[in-house]
């Protein structure tokens, strides 16, 4: 019988010891990722064959670099915006040459992914307000939907070129009107498995992905009403999922001319919300890995770099740590990081051996997974979610969603966060605490007190949290907040797992002094603003 501190082997001790349920768990990861990855590569512009290419240099080359045991990495719905804006702009109408150059861009943006590792820079990522992060992830989902939705009930792709996102969603009441009723039954079906299947009954099928359930239904529902026949030909119902061939399709033309400016806008976007979306990934998976391991963030930034760097070379898209795959790892028993290995094995095996199958899939039930995948992201739960850790956090997810949908994801995040400068201004925050936490620590034998005087916000926060990791491990530490004007919610959320974290290394943690702060909302950490008028004024 295992000891209730027990904790699996790292490396190839860990493999004889646990293989047998990373095998298990990362054949049915495989099972998620190989019908995910090609509706993600798809909707980016990219021949879908190469999204499970990405998964399978995530499996099988990352799984080697990074120390995360849990997470699974591949191709992200949250960069399907970027990705296919990326094809768009570069190629300027030219699918084929938009993918080629977008690759290049891939590639750069993972040489700054590891490189941001080595400088230890993934700590930055706490900088960004959580209530943002939520309303760009928002607004990437809406924007999935907008054209999702078209291509669920048959509507030629071509119709939908060069629209935006608000553009589309307009468009959405004239094409279900003008639907190809035997594609939108495929959707139909779809949705109803996607959205569904968690209600079953029966255990058994639950370990089943739905998603993997939609691609076998689109398939003989496609067979049942001859989507291949020329009759269809110009709903184009069936994907073209590419030849899966290893070789270099990188193009690095993008670097000159007039290009260059769009060339630089992506690698930006790649670099930066890649890492951020990778980054709260692992931290969520750390939180709930059952053997409470954590992972090195700068090294597997690292090991995510160099992966859209190779990935890129051959065509594939940008990765990241993926949450909805790294769940199910989880929920399937999965033990290290030899479960992400196996299910990219298992996707090569695939593609080797599936290939002529993949191009009986419909299109209709690819986008029938997005659909649910973003509505997941901008489903009506995360709105009241966010009004409930308080109006003010609500404000700035609203005001990040609609500057992402009117422009592009950096804008949208880049209101946000001003949005929320301006708010903590009409709180009391002093433009002199903005970036400077006021803050003294001292130590009585083995206690260590931090006083806050200053506001503590998302801006400031890294400069107490590096002063907090400088502290002796195993010690008790008092932080007193009764001095801070405001406190909000992305510091108290961070403050909150930065105390866990520390417990869980040895030591004792108190968050103290709110005495006198009152909270913005009910949630338990919710923005506190200090009611004694001698510390406001």
């Amino acid at each position: 019988m295992k000891s209730p501190r027990w904790k699996p082997a790292e490396g190839f001790k860990g493999l004889k010891e646990n293989w047998k349920d990373d095998l298990l768990s990362g054949f049915l990861v495989s099972l998620i990722a190989l019908p995910l990855s090609l509706s993600v590569a798809g909707a980016s512009g990219f021949p879908p064959i190469m999204g499970v290419m990405t998964a399978i240099v995530g499996g099988v080359l990352v799984s080697f670099l990074t120390n995360s045991e849990l997470t699974i990495k591949g191709p992200a719905v949250g960069l399907i915006v970027i990705a296919a804006g990326a094809v768009d702009e570069l190629g300027k109408g030219n699918a084929a040459m938009g993918w080629h150059l977008a690759l290049g861009a891939v590639v750069v943006a993972g040489a700054i992914q590891i490189l941001m590792g080595l400088l230890k820079l993934p700590r930055f990522g706490d900088f960004f307000p959580l209530s943002a992060v939520h309303g760009m992830l928002a607004a990437i989902g809406i924007i999935i939907m907008s054209k999702q939705i078209h291509l669920a009930v048959g509507i030629a792709p071509g119709e939908l070129k060069g629209k935006t996102p608000l553009e589309l969603l307009e468009m959405v009441p004239h094409s279900l009107l003008h639907m190809e009723y035997h594609i939108a039954i495929i959707g139909l079906v779809g949705l109803m498995i996607m959205f569904g299947w968690k209600y079953l009954s029966f255990s058994f099928l639950k370990k089943i992905p739905p998603a993997f359930v939609v691609l076998v239904a689109g398939i003989i529902l496609g067979r049942f009403f001859h989507l291949f026949e020329p009759a269809y030909r110009d709903f184009k119902p069936l994907i073209n999922p590419g030849e899966f061939s290893i070789g270099c399709h990188v193009d690095f033309g993008g670097m000159k001319g007039d290009l260059l400016p769009a060339f630089l806008k992506y690698v930006a976007m790649f670099a930066l919300v890649g890492s951020l979306e990778s980054l709260l990934t692992t931290k969520a998976i750390d939180l709930l890995d059952p053997f409470k391991r954590k992972a090195d963030l700068s090294r597997d930034i690292e090991a995510v770099g160099a992966g859209n760097v190779i990935a890129g070379i051959f065509g594939g898209l940008p990765m990241i740590s993926e949450v909805a795959r790294s769940s199910a790892n989880i929920y399937n028993g999965g033990k290290t990081r030899w479960a992400n290995l196996f299910h990219g094995v298992f996707l090569l095996i695939f593609v080797v051996f599936l290939s002529p199958v993949v191009k009986m899939v419909p299109v209709a039930a690819l986008a029938t997974m997005l659909i649910f995948v973003g509505f997941r992201l901008a489903s009506p739960a995360e709105f009241k979610h966010i009004y409930y850790i308080g109006k003010e956090q609500l404000i700035i997810f609203l005001v990040t969603i609609v500057a992402t949908l009117s422009t592009d994801i950096l804008t949208g995040i880049g209101c946000g966060i001003l949005v929320k400068v301006i708010i903590q201004q009409i709180y009391g925050v002093k433009p002199s605490h903005i970036f400077n936490p006021k803050f003294e620590v001292r130590a009585e034998k083995d206690i260590y007190f931090v006083s806050l005087s200053g506001a503590a916000v998302f801006t400031n926060y890294l400069g107490l949290k590096w002063k907090l990791e400088a502290l002796p491990v195993g010690k008790v530490v008092q932080i007193d907040f009764s001095g801070a004007p405001y406190v909000d919610h992305t510091v108290m959320e961070n403050i909150t797992r930065f105390k866990t974290d520390y417990e869980q290394a040895g030591g004792h943690m108190e968050l103290i002094g709110f005495d006198h702060h009152l909270a913005l909302s009910d949630h338990p950490l919710a923005a506190r603003r200090n009611q004694r008028e001698t510390v406001l004024s």
